[in-house]
């Protein structure tokens, strides 16, 4: 078990240098991964109800291929029953991936026996595969259409199954800081990169009603923050949770919306200014 630093810009630095990067599944995604990102980052893929899960899985095979240790976003309600599961299953874990990401989805109603991440977490231990790293999702600042004790009880329940949390988006220090603190696994903390504001527009209307492309309506305040001019700058939140990390934070969870060149750039730039 790795020991984590007591001081706050050590801890801050190291997050940083183990930062992984959440990357759309696009035909270009492969190439610029390749392109930009040093293998050493770990990545995820998310999935949506429009484009399914098979560029999900595809992408995720391809990369952990080339070397990168990569989670594809599992949606329940996307995955038809368990033979389907165990057909996924043994997917990844043919090609060598051991980490998943599993959430509910957005899909209106599921295409099969999963409703939600707790079903198919559930089910996911009877394929007969066993993935060393399990991560699910969480809410800092809570869901405009969940109520607070829903979302608290669910990520009880999940957590027996789950290696670690990873947050939506919330641009409130104290607000994340407070929530991972009463949360009993890693919370790895969500965070956009060096994404411009023009940028997420046009990848957010590629995406329709995608998970990543809809993280600006999960939160109230979310849409200002981010839009108004000065509203937000990763550097200037991560500074105020970096004390976080030597406590309840264990890492950081980039949305980078395959800005990857621009992304990694802010990364290691980042990493000069904390050595």
């Amino acid at each position: 078990m790795t020991t984590r630093p007591t001081d706050s810009r050590t801890a801050f630095a190291d997050a940083v240098r183990r930062a992984g990067y959440e990357v759309l599944p696009f035909p270009s995604t492969h190439d610029k991964v390749l392109a930009h990102v040093p293998v050493e980052v770990p990545l995820t893929v998310t999935t949506t109800e429009a484009k399914g899960l098979e560029p999900t899985l595809d992408l995720a095979v391809r990369l952990r291929a080339a070397g990168y240790r990569v989670a594809p976003h599992l949606a329940a309600r996307l995955v038809r029953d368990k033979e389907h599961l165990t057909d996924i299953a043994a997917r990844l874990g043919g090609a060598g991936v051991d980490d998943v990401f599993v959430i509910g989805g957005d899909a209106t109603e599921p295409v099969g026996v999963f409703p939600d991440a707790l079903s198919l977490l559930e089910a996911l231990g009877d394929t007969g595969y066993t993935f060393g790293s399990v991560g699910i999702g969480g809410y800092p600042e809570g869901h405009p259409r969940i109520p607070d004790a829903t979302l608290t009880q669910a990520l009880q329940d999940k957590a027996p199954y789950a290696t670690h949390v990873v947050t939506q988006l919330c641009f409130d220090a104290a607000t994340t800081t407070r929530w991972a603190s009463r949360v009993g696994l890693p919370v790895h903390v969500g965070v956009p990169g060096a994404v411009s504001r023009q940028k997420l527009i046009r990848v957010s209307a590629g995406l329709g009603l995608g998970q990543s492309a809809r993280f600006l309506t999960k939160q109230q305040s979310m849409f200002w923050r981010f839009f108004l001019p000065g509203g937000y700058r990763a550097d200037r939140l991560l500074d105020k949770l970096a004390p976080a990390f030597t406590g309840p934070l264990a890492g950081i969870h980039v949305f980078t919306f395959n800005d990857l060149e621009a992304t990694e750039e802010w990364r290691q730039n980042l990493l000069a200014r904390l050595s």
